[in-house]
């Protein structure tokens, strides 16, 4: 093999950044003013999708769509509000005539060992990690069932496939995340539906904000970028996904992989 075709094996391929992958696609994206679901939002329109951006940050929100221009647009949802839903999803087909991609995204977390985890933090990180997506699916599936086919992604974490020190409710919400989705997948095949989840390991969002050191439980010894997780997201939107439904899709810098050298 000459040097000139080790070093063309070797480049990484470029990311489209625009393009049509998405055409045909309109997306409702909870949590969608900031952090990932921003980034979801922006690399959805620049593939030709339509999408409705939902959040509880409406200045964020509002800002965000404008700049995205007429492909996208912003309405308030509290995802533990079910009257919220069924006018979110209303809106969405109202504004752009139906809905095929679901990104159930919004989430919180609450930092505390179990002797310091009160209630009202596992009530609340359940409420909107858990019962948030499943509101979801369930204020969707109507529309969906009519413009299959659909995608359903839930952005689970990887503490919805191992373990963390002082996460305890958002570990239990992550984990019934994927097992939400394996049910539904298995629910909704027949009608044309997938539903997959998504594993970000740290990413550099504001969730991360005060864990600075989370990059050194990653091999590549570094955080993710939100439009790294962005594009799974697009790729599982997209009818390049067709047959993946049901599973779980891991960006996380070789986290869950073992212990790394100097970990």
């Amino acid at each position: 093999m000459t040097k000139q075709s080790t070093a063309m094996m070797a480049m990484p391929a470029a990311t489209n950044h625009n393009g049509n992958r998405l055409h045909g696609k309109v997306a409702l994206i909870t949590g969608g003013a900031r952090g990932m679901g921003a980034s979801f939002a922006r690399a959805m329109v620049a593939q030709g999708a339509h999408v409705m951006i939902t959040d509880v940050l409406d200045d964020a929100g509002n800002k965000l769509a404008s700049s995205l221009g007429s492909n996208a647009a912003y309405r308030r949802l509290d995802v533990t509000r079910r009257d919220d839903w069924k006018a979110a999803v209303e809106d969405t087909v109202r504004v752009f005539g139906k809905l095929n991609v679901l990104v159930n995204n919004a989430g919180v977390v609450n930092f505390a060992p179990i002797d310091r985890n009160d209630e009202a933090m596992w009530d609340q990180t359940l409420s909107v990690d858990l019962t948030g997506a499943y509101n979801g699916i369930k204020a969707s599936l109507t529309a969906m069932k009519q413009a299959a086919p659909s995608s359903i992604i839930n952005i689970s974490s990887t503490a919805g496939l191992r373990g963390y020190r002082s996460l305890t409710a958002y570990s239990a919400a992550k984990f019934g995340l994927r097992g939400l989705t394996k049910s539904v997948a298995l629910d909704l095949a027949s009608a044309k539906i997938r539903c997959n989840s998504v594993h970000p390991g740290a990413t550099d969002t504001p969730m991360l904000a005060g864990h600075e050191d989370a990059k050194k439980q990653v091999p590549m010894q570094r955080v993710g970028k939100p439009d790294e997780i962005a594009q799974l997201v697009v790729f599982l939107a997209s009818d390049e996904s067709s047959f993946s439904t049901g599973s779980e899709f891991v960006a996380d810098g070789g986290e869950l992989a073992g212990l790394a050298p100097g970990q």
